[in-house]
C-alpha cells in the first residue's frame, strides 16, 4: 500500500496536538501548539476559530519537518476534536461570524429555559429524541446564542448563507478548501439536534432552536473518507481525512473499548465517562446521558456517558490563578504530604457542576476548612475532588446498566498522578487500568483512519500496556470519605 504513516490530530480544549504514527500503529512524535482560553468578565469562555486553524496546519506542518519522513509516505489523517464547543461561519467565505462558545461556557442557559418553557413536555422531548438532558452544555443552545446574539447572524442563516458545527466540521471544512461539509456520528449526537433513534437531525428540535436542519452537516461514519487536504499546500499531493472522532469517542475507540459494558475515563480539561452499550440504546434515568459512540463499517455503537466540567482544570487553576503550585508535578508530592483524614472537600463548580447533577447555578466551595489546613491540605481537596466527581458518574452508569463496574481504562495527563490513580481506584472501589500513552483521543482518531484505509488491522489495539491500581482502602473509611463528598456538593447545589 503506497503510504506507511497516519497523522492523527487531536484538537482540544488546550490546543492542538499532531501524531505521527508508523503502519503498526506507533506513535513516533507529537507536537502542540496552545491557543488562547479567552475568558470575559461575565466567565464567558470562547476560542478563536481561525487561530485554531493555523495552529492544526502548523503543528502537522512541524511534525512532519521535525520527524524526517517523506511526505508521500503519510497515507491518510484523523481528527479527534474537543466536542461540544460550537461555531458558526459564512458558507461562502469561510469567515467565523463570533469566536467559539467554548464546551464549558454556560452563557446560554437563558436559551434552554425559554425552550423548556415553550410546553410542559419540551425537555423531555429533547431529552427522549437526543439521549442528552437540555443543558447549556450542549452546542443546540450555543449556536441559537450566536444566531441571537451576533449582528447580522439571523439574517443571514435566513438566507441559508452560515455553516453550522463543532469544531470537526470547521477543521474538515477549512482543511478540504469548503469542499467539505460534514460531521460523523460521535460527534453528531452530542450537539442535541440530533435524533440519536432515526439517525438524522431533528428538524422539530432544531426549529425549537431556531435551526434549519438542511443548512447542517451531511452526517457521515466515523472511520469514512472526509474528502481531501494538501494542508495549505504543504503536501505535494492531497492526504484523506479518513476518520474523525469527538476526543472522548477517540479514546473510548483508542483505549479498545469495543465490547459493551467497557469504560473509560478521560481525564482532561474536563473529563468524560463512557460505556460501552452496544447497539441498542438506552436511556439513563440516574442523571448521565446517551449518545452514539461511533458510526463504523454502516453501524453505529452506544454509550452511557457522563461529563464533568472541571477535572484536569482545577490543577490549572491550583497553579494559576491560586498559585499554590508551580507545575502539576507538584500535586503527587503535596498530596501524600497532606493530612489524610481531615475534612476538606472542595467542589469546583466554577461554571455549575455537570453530571449527574446538571445544576448550571451552582457555585464552587471549600468546605470542612480547620486551623491545620494548608497549602499541601487545599491542593489534595483539588486533587480528590477529581476522583470524587468521576465516582459520581461511575455510580450512576452501575445503576443504569445494572451491573458494577469492575475496571476503569483511563487516559490523559493527570493519570501520571500516582496518588490521584490509587485514591480513583480507592474511592470508585474498582480496578483502575493506566496505559503507557497519554494521547488516547488522537491514537483512537488514528486508528479510525488506518483501519479505515486498510493500513492497520484488529492487532493495533495489542499495542497498549498498562499499570494497574486495585483498591486498598478500607470500605468504611470509603463510605465515609464519599459520604463526606456527597455532603459538600449538596451545600452547593440550588437544583435538587
Amino acid at each position: 500500500m503506497e503510504g506507511r504513516y497516519i497523522i492523527g490530530i487531536d484538537q482540544s480544549t488546550q490546543g492542538t496536538k499532531a501524531l505521527l504514527f508508523d503502519s503498526e500503529g506507533k506513535l513516533l512524535r507529537r507536537e502542540d501548539l496552545p491557543h488562547r482560553q479567552i475568558v470575559n468578565d461575565k466567565g464567558w469562555v470562547s476560542h478563536d476559530p481561525e487561530e485554531i486553524y493555523r495552529n492544526t496546519v502548523e503543528a502537522v506542518k512541524t511534525l512532519v519537518e521535525k520527524s524526517g519522513i517523506c511526505k508521500d509516505d503519510v497515507a491518510a489523517v484523523g481528527i479527534s476534536n474537543q466536542r461540544e464547543t460550537s461555531l458558526v461561519w459564512e458558507r461562502e467565505t469561510g469567515r467565523p461570524v463570533a469566536d467559539a462558545v467554548v464546551w464549558q461556557c454556560a452563557r446560554a442557559e437563558g436559551v434552554c429555559e425559554r425552550v423548556a418553557g415553550k410546553s410542559e413536555g419540551t425537555a423531555q422531548m429533547v431529552r427522549e429524541r437526543t439521549g442528552l438532558q437540555l443543558s447549556p452544555y450542549f452546542p443546540a443552545s450555543k449556536l441559537a446564542w450566536i444566531l441571537e446574539n451576533i449582528p447580522g447572524a439571523k439574517e443571514k442563516a435566513a438566507e441559508h448563507k452560515l455553516c453550522f458545527g463543532t469544531v470537526d466540521t470547521w477543521l474538515v471544512y477549512k482543511l478540504t478548501g469548503g469542499k467539505s461539509y460534514k460531521t460523523d456520528y460521535s460527534n453528531a449526537s452530542r450537539t442535541q439536534l440530533f435524533n440519536i433513534f432515526e439517525l438524522k437531525w431533528d428538524e422539530e428540535i432544531c426549529r425549537l432552536f431556531g435551526i434549519d436542519a438542511g443548512d447542517l452537516a451531511e452526517v457521515c461514519d466515523s472511520d469514512s473518507c472526509f474528502g481531501e487536504t494538501d494542508f495549505e499546500g504543504f503536501f505535494d499531493k492531497s492526504i484523506p481525512i479518513h476518520g474523525v472522532l469527538g476526543d472522548s469517542h477517540g479514546a473510548l475507540f483508542g483505549q479498545g473499548c469495543l465490547e459493551p459494558g467497557m469504560i473509560k475515563c478521560t481525564y482532561g480539561t474536563g473529563s468524560s465517562i463512557m460505556m460501552n452499550i452496544g447497539e441498542k440504546p438506552v436511556l439513563s434515568s440516574h442523571g448521565v446521558v446517551t449518545s452514539l459512540a461511533w458510526g463504523m463499517r454502516g453501524k453505529v455503537d452506544y454509550v452511557l456517558e457522563g461529563n464533568i466540567n472541571y477535572t484536569g482544570a482545577v490543577i490549572t487553576w491550583l497553579k494559576d490563578d491560586m498559585e499554590l503550585i508551580q507545575s502539576p508535578g507538584e500535586t503527587e508530592v503535596l498530596c501524600r504530604k497532606a493530612e489524610q483524614d481531615d475534612s476538606l472537600y472542595f467542589v469546583p463548580a466554577f461554571t455549575g457542576l455537570g453530571a449527574p447533577y446538571w445544576d448550571s447555578e451552582a457555585k464552587g466551595a471549600l468546605s470542612g476548612i480547620t486551623r491545620t489546613t494548608r497549602k499541601a491540605e487545599m491542593v489534595r481537596a483539588g486533587v480528590e475532588c477529581i476522583a470524587y466527581q468521576i465516582t459520581d458518574v461511575i455510580r450512576a452508569m452501575s445503576r443504569d446498566a445494572g451491573e458494577q463496574v469492575q475496571e476503569l481504562r483511563v487516559d490523559g495527563g493527570p493519570t501520571a498522578n500516582g496518588y490521584l490513580m490509587q485514591f480513583q481506584s480507592d474511592i470508585a472501589d474498582t480496578k483502575v487500568l493506566v496505559p503507557n500513552a497519554q494521547e488516547l483521543s488522537g491514537i483512537g482518531a488514528a486508528y479510525a483512519a488506518g483501519l479505515g484505509i486498510g493500513l492497520y488491522d484488529a492487532r493495533v489495539f495489542d499495542g497498549l500496556k498498562r499499570t494497574e491500581y486495585a483498591p486498598r482502602m478500607e470500605g468504611e473509611r470509603r463510605a465515609q470519605k464519599y459520604a463526606g463528598w456527597k455532603q459538600a456538593v449538596e451545600t452547593v447545589r440550588t437544583k435538587s
